[in-house]
């Protein structure tokens, strides 16, 4: 069954995202605003077609989207971290990041900041490390959740 929502959720995400999934989105809205003109836009079965429709959509679209970030995240994490193992000198022990507490990855953080201080870059430079270290730790709570 995991298989089976592994290879759904891949196929389903890719078709949800293509500019056909949009088009035929966008169809059924124009589809649905016309249909108003000959039924009236007050009419309960109207709006209650389009309000349940979006809304099953929407839930179950998060789910789908979900499973992906999370497979994406984990392919990423284990590409850097085959990364820091292969780089002489890099320091391996930053391979488990996401499963550091965050008083740790703020530790770090600042040990960054500091080194990029030291080092003379530039406030940009320092602020992308830091965005990075907080999508880290944003994805390693949304893991988590």
């Amino acid at each position: 069954m995991k298989e089976w929502f592994r290879r759904f959720s891949g196929v389903a995400s890719d078709a949800a995202g293509s500019w056909q999934a949009f088009l035929l989105a966008a169809l059924i809205v124009a589809v649905w605003f016309a249909a108003g003109f000959f039924v009236g836009f007050e009419n309960t079965f109207y709006q209650l077609l389009i309000n349940t429709g979006t809304t099953i959509i929407t839930f179950l679209m998060v789910f789908l989207i979900q499973n992906t970030q999370n497979r994406d995240a984990k392919a990423i994490h284990l590409k850097l971290d085959e990364l820091l193992r292969a780089v002489e000198g890099a320091r391996t022990s930053m391979a488990n990041l996401e499963n550091l507490p965050d008083e740790e990855l703020k530790r770090l953080q600042e040990e960054f900041r500091r080194i990029c201080e030291t080092r003379g870059f530039g406030a940009r430079a320092v602020e992308a490390i830091e965005d990075v270290m907080e999508e880290r730790e944003a994805s390693r709570r949304g893991a988590a959740k």
